[in-house]
C-alpha cells in the first residue's frame, strides 16, 4: 500500500513543499530512502525505527517486507532531520497501524530513538510556501511553531512525542492550535541614546542622514573618540521595520537557527559587529550547501565592522558586490543561491597601526609609508562605495562637558519623516531609500536648478570625482533636501554632501 505525506524543504532562503511517498509490501525485509536524499536522510531510518518500536508500533525491520520512502521532487536536495516525522507517520499509515487523513496537512520534525520530538530550525519560510499551498495546518515539535504561529490562514500545532502525534491523529487527544505571536514593531533596538554622547555633533549629524537615506558611513580617527559608541547607537534612531520587512528578517534567522524562545520573531532592525578575525564564509555566507553570512544576517539593519582594515582583504573585496547590487550571490558545487543583503555598512577605523596619525594632541610613532599602507588596505573601488566618509577626532575637555544633544527619539521622528518622503517618491517602485536608487531613478527624481548645477560641477572639477562619486553626492544631496523638507535640493545641500567625500579626492590622506 502507497500513502503519501507533506513535508517542507528550504533551499537557500526560499522553501517548497516535499511529498514523502511510503509504499509498504510483501517480500525480502528492505528499507530504503530515495529522491536526492543527503546523509542525515538516509541516517534517520535507525531513529525512525527505533522511535517506531519505542512508540508500542511494528517498526519496518520487524516484518519480511519492503519499504521504499521517495521524497519527491527528486530533482531538489533534501536535507536536515524534518523529515523523520513524516516518513515515521507514512509508514505507520502505510501498514495499517494508524488511520488519519493527510490531506492539507503539513508535518515537520527530529525523531528521538523514544519517540520524542525535538525542535528544528527553519520552519517560517516552510510555513510561508505552506500557506501558499492551499495547506491549512502544519504540525511540528514543541517549541518550534511560535515563529509561524504569525500567520494568520494556516494553524500550527505542536505535539511533545510520536506517540502524541498519533493520539492526536487517531482523534483520541485534542490539541489547540497556538494563538497567533503578537509583533510589537514599536520596540527600538539598542540600549544607547543620542543624549549620552557627549560632542561630536558633526558625527552625529552625519548618523542622522545616513539613517534617514540608508547611507553606508565610513569613520576614521584616533583611538578612544567615540567611533564605536556612535555606531551602536545607530540604531536607536533607525525608523521601526514595517511587517513586511520584519517577516523577511526572521525568516532569515529562521533559516540561520537564530531564533529561540526569547526570540521568536525579529521586531527590531538587526546590528550585527563581526569581529575582524571572521572568515570570508562567515561574513559573505557559503558551505557546501550555502548558507547566509553576517551581511545577510544585517539585512534592513546594520553591518557594523569595527577596525575596518584587519578584516582580510578577501572579505573586504567581497562586500563590493552586495553594497552595489544589494544581494550576494554564492556559487558552491551543490548549488547556487542568491541571498538579500540590503543593509546599511558602518565601518570603523584608525587613520594608523597606532592611530594617531594626524593627531595634534598624540604624536603618531609609525612611519609615514606604514601610515600610508595602512589607509590603503581599503581598496579605491570599496571606498568608492561608501557614501559617507568622516573624520572623529578626538574630544577636548569642553566638548566632553558640553550641553547633552537632543534624544534619540526626538533625531528618529526626524529620520521617519524623511523616510516617509521617500517612500512616497518611489511608491511603485522596488525601492524604498535615496540610497537605493539607480541612474534611472536618480535622472528622473532630482532635478537641479542652474546655480546648483553649477555648484556641482565646480566640485566634480576641483576633486576629479569619479562618475560613483558624482551619483553618490547626489543622492546624499537628496537624503539631505529631504530632513529639511525640501523638494528641491539646493546649494547648500550639495556643500554638505560633498563635506563627505574621502578626503584623499582631495588631494590629502586620511
Amino acid at each position: 500500500m502507497a500513502v503519501t505525506i507533506y513535508s517542507g524543504q528550504v533551499t537557500g532562503l526560499q522553501a517548497q513543499p516535499i511529498s514523502v511517498e511510503v509504499d509498504v509490501s510483501p517480500g525480502l525485509h528492505i528499507f530504503t530512502i530515495v529522491g536526492l536524499a543527503d546523509k542525515e536522510v538516509q541516517e534517520s531510518r535507525e531513529r525512525i525505527s527505533a522511535a517506531i518500536r519505542n512508540t508500542g508500533a511494528l517498526a519496518p525491520h520487524k516484518k519480511s517486507q519492503r519499504v521504499i520512502v521517495n521524497l519527491a521532487p527528486a530533482n531538489i536536495r533534501k536535507e536536515g532531520p524534518a523529515f523523520d516525522l513524516p516518513v515515521a507517520l507514512g509508514y505507520l499509515l502505510a501498514s495499517n497501524q494508524i488511520s488519519f487523513d493527510p490531506r492539507e496537512k503539513m508535518f515537520l520534525g527530529e525523531l528521538g530513538l523514544d519517540g520524542t520530538l525535538r525542535k528544528i530550525s527553519g520552519v517560517l519560510p516552510i510555513a510561508l510556501a505552506a500557506e501558499i499551498c492551499g495547506f491549512r495546518q502544519i504540525i511540528l515539535p514543541k517549541g518550534s511553531g511560535i515563529e509561524a504561529a504569525v500567520l494568520e490562514n494556516i494553524e500550527i500545532i505542536e505535539v511533545e512525542s510520536l506517540s502524541e502525534m498519533i493520539e492526536y491523529l487517531s482523534g483520541v487527544k485534542t490539541l489547540s492550535p497556538l494563538p497567533k505571536t503578537e509583533v510589537n514593531l514599536e520596540v527600538v533596538a539598542g540600549s544607547l541614546d543620542f543624549s549620552d554622547i557627549k560632542g561630536q555633533e558633526k558625527a552625529k549629524r552625519s548618523l542622522e542622514i545616513a539613517a534617514a537615506g540608508g547611507h553606508n558611513i565610513l569613520m576614521y580617527g584616533p583611538p578612544g573618540a567615540g567611533k564605536t559608541i556612535l555606531a551602536r547607537a545607530l540604531p536607536s534612531i533607525l525608523p521601526k521595520l514595517t511587517f513586511a520587512e520584519a517577516l523577511e528578517v526572521t525568516k532569515i534567522y529562521s533559516v540561520a537557527g537564530l531564533l529561540n524562545e526569547k526570540q521568536s520573531f525579529v521586531s527590531v532592525r538587526p546590528f550585527r559587529s563581526p569581529h575582524h578575525t571572521s572568515s570570508h564564509v562567515a561574513i559573505v555566507g557559503g558551505g557546501n550547501y550555502p548558507r547566509p553570512g553576517e551581511i545577510t544576517l544585517a539585512h534592513r539593519g546594520v553591518l557594523f565592522l569595527d577596525e575596518f582594515p584587519e578584516f582580510d582583504r578577501r572579505v573586504l573585496e567581497a562586500l563590493r558586490q552586495p553594497l552595489e547590487e544589494r544581494s550576494v550571490t554564492i556559487a558552491r558545487a551543490m548549488g547556487v543561491e542568491t541571498f538579500p543583503a540590503q543593509f546599511m555598512l558602518i565601518a570603523a577605523m584608525n587613520p594608523c597601526p597606532c592611530g594617531n596619525y594626524g593627531n595634534p594632541l598624540k604624536e603618531c610613532v609609525c612611519p609615514p609609508s606604514v601610515a600610508s599602507r595602512y589607509s590603503k588596505k581599503i581598496s579605491g573601488p570599496l571606498l568608492d562605495r561608501i557614501d559617507i566618509h568622516l573624520n572623529v577626532p578626538s574630544q577636548d575637555f569642553q566638548n566632553m562637558e558640553s550641553q547633552e544633544s537632543p534624544p534619540s527619539s526626538e533625531i528618529r521622528k526626524r529620520v521617519e519623516k524623511a523616510r516617509s518622503r521617500q517612500r512616497k517618491r518611489f511608491s511603485g517602485l522596488p525601492i524604498g531609500t535615496n540610497a537605493e536608487m539607480g541612474l534611472k531613478e536618480i535622472k528622473e527624481f532630482i532635478r537641479l536648478d542652474d546655480y546648483t548645477k553649477s555648484v556641482l560641477r565646480s566640485a566634480y572639477q576641483k576633486y576629479n570625482l569619479s562618475a560613483r562619486s558624482y551619483h553618490k553626492v547626489l543622492k546624499l544631496a537628496r537624503t539631505i533636501a529631504d530632513l529639511h523638507e525640501q523638494d528641491q535640493i539646493a546649494s547648500r545641500d550639495i556643500l554638505e554632501a560633498l563635506q563627505f567625500r574621502p578626503q584623499q579626492e582631495q588631494g590629502s590622506n586620511f
